[in-house]
């Protein structure tokens, strides 16, 4: 498990960096979306620390002891916060996209260029 997380991770950046290389900008907000989805992976495999073990919830009483194995939750409080920004992000590209669809009538982003003169 602990060498098909980073494979999946760069797997998933080569993916989003093809995407943004492409000429259409449809392809270009998937690959936005493939950039920040592997990025929220790379954020939660670095922060397990020796790898994804089982452990209990971080909730621990003041009388008891700290157990080996427990959560942290301050990489899922992140990663969870970048969830809910990419997937605002992403809406945004995808009505500014829609909108520059319906004026200029392409999605090719050169002839979009050429529009501009």
């Amino acid at each position: 498990m602990l060498t098909v997380l980073p494979i999946v991770v760069g797997a998933l950046y080569a993916m989003g960096f093809y995407m943004l290389l492409r000429r259409s900008m449809l392809k270009l907000i998937i690959g936005l979306a493939l950039i920040g989805q592997a990025t929220n992976l790379l954020i939660f495999v670095a922060a397990s620390g020796s790898g994804l073990v089982r452990g209990g919830p971080p909730i621990i009483a003041a009388t008891e002891r700290i157990p080996g194995a427990i959560a942290d939750p301050v990489p899922q409080a992140l990663i969870l916060t970048a969830i809910v920004i990419g997937f605002g992000v992403l809406a945004f590209a995808l009505v500014l996209f829609d909108r520059t669809y319906d004026c200029v009538g392409t999605d090719d982003l050169d002839e979009m260029r050429e529009t501009e003169r």
